[in-house]
C-alpha cells in the first residue's frame, strides 16, 4: 500500500514557494527514481533486454530540504520468468508480478503522484535523479519503444547522481564505478541496515546522499542535466571530419529494408550524433545488413555495446566496436554537389532505382506526380552518374515530411516508360556511399586480389572418403569439431578440416572433413550423424573429394544433385571438356596482309608445368573461402565461360604456344561489342594463368568482319 501523502504546509507566506522560479537559489524539486528488471541488476541493468518490474521513487525539495512520500509500484512483465539474481535480491515472485499493472498504467500513476507531491512541497518544474544512466537509457526508453508507448517529456532529461557526487568529490573513484553504497560510505552516512524492502533502501540512501551534498558548496551541483534525444537528426559527413574511434560501433544482422530511423529506434535512449547512422552497401550497391553508428561520446558507445544480440523485430542484432576511419570511409564525402543536396535539414530521402538512362528531372517529377512534390523541384533530385557522365539509373529525392515520402513510396514499382521504378527509404550516408562508389571506381571494375596459395596440393578423386557436416553452430571452431568427432578425429588427414564461409566471410554452418579412407568416412558418418553440438544437432553425411572441392570453390551440393561452381581453378578442372569447332580462318586473308604476323599471332614461350594449387584465406590456413566471395563477376564478364581442350587444328598451327598446355583454352560468349582487350584482362587478372600480353586474346567472329571490328566472342589463351 502507498502511504498517505504529506500534509500541505499551513497558509501564509512561503519564501521557498515564492522563489521556486529563481534558478540562483538552487535546483527545483528532484524525483529520486530507482528501478529493476526481471534480469540483470547493477551495472548490467538492461543488457539482457528484460522488462521492467519495479519502480520506487521519492520527491526531494533541495531548497527547503523537505522530503515527500516514498512510493513503490510493481510493473507487469510480458515474460514473467525472473532471473535467479533478481529473485534473490527482490524476493518477488511471478504471481505477484502477474497481478501488477502494465507499464503504461504505472507511468500514469507515477506522473499523477509526483505532481501531487511536488505541489505539496512548493511546486515548480521537477527533474528526475537516478543512480547512473542505465535505468532511463537502457530500460525505460527501449522498452517504451518496443511497446509503442510515448514517454512524458520529464523522462528525456535527468540528473545522474554519480556525476553530481563526482563533481564535489573528484578524488573518489570514476563516476562509472560508483554505487549508492560506496557514495554513502565515502560520505560517512549511517544507513538503515534493517531495511529489507527491495528498492526502498536504495532510494532512502540516495535521498540522504543528495541532502548531504547540498550542505556543501552547491554552486556546480545539479546545474547540467543529462539529455535524451527525442529524434534522430540526419545530416552529411565530410571526409575531413575527425571521428573519435571510441564513439563508433558496427551493427550487423539488420533487416534489408531497415532505414536509419529503424537503427536509431533500436538504440533508443542513446544519443546518436547528427548524421551518425551509416548503412553499409555491398559491391552491387545494395544494403548488406550492416551499419556504422556514431554516438556523441564514449559513454553512449559503451552502453550501445551492451545491446549486443538485442532484437529488432524477430532478428537479433550483433553490436561490435568500430573505428572512426571506417565510419568516415562509409559516410564521408567530398562532392560539393552532394553537400548542397544534403544541406537541407529535416528532409526525408528516398532512393529511386531502375530509371531509364534517358530520364531527366522532368520525367522523374512527372512520375512522382503532384500529390508528392519533391522539395525544391528539380533541385531536390540528385542523379547518380559514372565518372564519364553516363547515368547509372539511380537517383535520390528529398521530401519535406513523412506523409509526402509515404505517398511517393506508393509509387514503388510504378512504370516510367517501359521500365518499373523501385523506391526505397535512404539516408545521407547511403547517398555518400553510392556517389563515392561510382566516383572512385574505374570505368571497368577490377577483381579482388587472388588468395594466398598453400604449399600442399588438394587431393582429388571420386571415392567417398570425406564427410560433410551440416548445421554447425556459427560459433563452432575446429577444436569443437574434433571434440564432436571423438575417436574418429584420429582418422582425419593432415590439413583435412575445411570450414565453408559465406559471402560475408562468416561461418556458414557447413564443414568438410577429409578422412584416411572411405571406410573411415562411412564409420564416422554412422557414429556422429545427428549428434548434438552446442544445443544443435549436426548432420554428418559421406561425400567425395570432388564434391567437396566443388562446394568449396562456389558450387552447391543439395539433395537434387551437384551444380558446378561459377569458375574453376586449373587444379579442379575435370580432365576432359567438350570441344568446339575451330573456325576455318580466324582473320580474313586480305586483312592479315595489312599487318605483320607478329601482331596477330601469340608470342612463343616455353609452357610451364602446371602445378595444382589450392587457395586458402590468408589469415587462417585451415579455412576455405567460398569462391564467389572473392571473385564476383564484373559487368564486363561474358555470359558463359568454359574451359576447353585444345582443338587439334589450333594445336597444329601453334605447336610451341601455350595452347599445348592442357585446359588452357577458354571460350567466352556474350562479351559486349564495346569490350576491348584491357576489359577482358581485367576479368582474368585474379587468375593464376593470366596472359602475359594482349596477343593471347584472339577474336572470333564472322568471316566478313575485319580485325578492327569488335567481335562478341573471344578466345583467351
Amino acid at each position: 500500500m502507498t502511504p498517505p501523502p504529506p500534509q500541505p504546509p499551513p497558509p501564509g507566506p512561503n519564501p521557498i514557494s515564492d522563489s521556486a522560479a529563481d534558478p540562483r537559489l538552487g535546483p527545483g524539486p528532484l524525483v529520486v527514481l530507482f528501478g529493476a528488471t526481471a534480469g540483470a541488476l547493477g551495472p548490467d541493468l538492461g543488457s539482457d533486454e528484460t522488462d521492467l518490474i519495479l519502480l520506487v521513487w521519492q520527491v526531494v525539495e533541495p531548497r527547503s530540504r523537505q522530503v515527500g512520500t516514498l512510493h513503490k509500484s510493481l510493473v507487469r512483465a510480458e515474460a514473467a520468468a525472473l532471473s535467479p539474481q533478481c529473485r534473490e535480491a527482490s524476493g518477488l515472485s511471478a504471481d505477484s508480478l502477474a497481478r501488477a499493472e502494465p507499464l503504461d498504467k504505472v507511468l500514469q500513476q507515477f506522473s499523477q503522484l509526483v505532481s501531487g507531491d511536488v505541489a505539496l512541497l512548493g511546486g515548480g518544474p521537477y527533474m528526475l535523479c537516478t543512480d547512473g544512466q542505465q535505468l532511463l537509457r537502457q530500460v525505460l526508453h527501449p522498452e517504451a519503444s518496443r511497446k509503442n508507448l510515448v514517454l512524458p517529456d520529464t523522462f528525456f532529461s535527468f540528473y545522474d547522481l554519480r556525476r553530481e557526487f563526482h563533481v564535489q568529490h573528484p578524488s573518489a573513484c570514476p563516476a562509472r564505478e560508483l554505487t549508492v553504497a560506496t557514495m554513502a560510505q565515502d560520505l560517512g552516512l549511517e544507513t538503515d541496515a534493517t531495511e529489507d524492502d527491495f528498492g526502498v533502501w536504495e532510494v532512502k540512501t540516495m535521498v540522504a546522499v543528495i541532502l548531504h551534498l547540498l550542505e556543501g558548496p552547491s554552486g556546480q551541483l545539479f546545474s547540467k542535466a543529462e539529455v535524451v534525444k527525442q529524434k534522430y537528426e540526419t545530416g552529411p559527413c565530410s571526409k575531413a571530419d575527425a571521428v573519435d574511434s571510441e564513439t563508433v560501433v558496427r551493427a550487423r544482422g539488420l533487416p534489408w529494408q531497415s532505414s536509419d530511423q529503424d537503427v536509431a529506434r533500436f538504440f533508443k535512449g542513446l544519443n546518436i550524433a547528427r548524421g551518425g547512422v551509416a548503412l553499409c552497401l555491398n559491391a552491387q550497391g545494395r544494403r548488406n545488413g550492416e551499419a556504422l553508428i556514431r554516438f556523441v561520446d564514449s559513454e553512449q558507445r559503451d552502453l550501445a555495446l551492451q545491446r549486443h544480440k538485442h532484437h529488432m523485430g524477430v532478428r537479433y542484432i550483433e553490436v561490435y566496436k568500430a573505428t572512426g576511419e571506417e565510419f568516415v570511409k562509409i559516410a564521408g564525402g567530398t562532392s560539393l554537389e552532394v553537400a548542397r543536396f544534403l544541406s537541407r535539414e529535416d528532409q526525408v530521402i528516398l532512393r529511386l532505382r531502375g530509371l531509364p538512362f534517358s530520364a531527366g528531372p522532368a520525367d522523374v517529377l512527372g512520375f512522382l506526380g503532384p500529390e508528392c512534390p519533391v522539395t525544391g523541384g528539380a533541385d531536390g533530385l540528385l542523379f547518380v552518374r559514372h565518372p564519364d557522365g553516363r547515368p547509372t539509373g539511380d537517383a535520390f529525392a528529398l521530401f519535406a515530411c513523412e506523409d509526402l515520402a509515404q505517398a511517393a513510396l506508393r509509387r514503388h514499382k510504378g512504370m516510367l516508360g517501359k521500365r518499373y521504378i523501385e523506391l526505397f527509404r535512404s539516408t545521407a550516408a547511403e547517398v555518400q556511399q553510392v556517389l563515392n562508389r561510382y566516383a572512385s571506381s574505374p570505368l571497368l571494375p577490377a577483381l579482388a586480389a587472388p588468395l594466398l596459395p598453400i604449399p600442399f596440393p588438394l587431393a582429388t578423386g571420386t571415392g567417398r572418403d570425406c564427410v560433410r557436416l551440416r548445421g554447425l553452430p556459427y560459433t563452432a571452431t575446429i577444436e569443437d569439431i574434433l571434440s564432436f568427432l571423438g575417436e574418429a578425429a584420429a582418422d582425419i588427414r593432415p590439413h583435412g578440416v575445411h570450414m565453408v564461409l559465406n559471402q560475408q566471410g562468416r561461418p556458414s554452418g557447413d564443414a568438410f572433413i577429409q578422412m584416411t579412407s572411405a571406410e573411415r568416412a562411412l564409420a564416422a558418418a554412422q557414429r556422429c550423424h545427428k549428434k548434438v553440438m552446442k544445443e544443435r544437432y549436426v548432420e554428418v553425411v559421406p561425400c567425395s573429394t570432388e564434391e567437396m572441392s566443388r562446394v568449396l570453390m562456389g558450387g552447391t551440393l543439395g539433395r537434387s544433385g551437384m551444380s558446378p561452381p561459377p569458375c574453376k581453378l586449373p587444379c579442379l578442372s575435370p580432365p576432359t571438356y567438350a570441344t568446339f569447332q575451330a573456325t576455318p580462318a580466324l582473320i580474313p586473308a586480305e586483312t592479315a596482309a595489312l599487318y605483320p604476323s607478329s601482331a596477330l599471332l601469340p608470342a612463343a614461350r616455353v609452357p610451364a608445368a602446371p602445378t595444382p594449387v589450392a587457395y586458402y584465406p590468408g589469415p587462417a590456413a585451415q579455412l576455405y573461402m567460398n569462391y564467389t566471395a572473392y571473385y564476383p563477376s564484373p559487368p564486363v564478364s561474358p555470359t558463359t565461360v568454359g574451359y576447353l581442350t585444345t582443338p587439334p587444328a589450333a594445336l597444329a598451327s601453334a605447336s610451341t604456344s601455350v595452347l599445348s598446355q592442357p585446359g588452357a583454352l577458354v571460350r567466352m560468349q556474350g562479351v559486349p561489342y564495346t569490350a576491348g582487350m584491357k576489359d577482358l584482362l581485367s576479368v582474368f587478372q585474379a587468375y593464376q594463368l593470366a596472359p602475359d600480353d594482349y596477343t593471347s586474346l584472339m577474336p572470333v567472329g564472322d568471316l566478313p568482319r575485319t580485325v578492327l571490328q569488335a567481335p562478341k566472342e573471344w578466345v583467351c589463351l
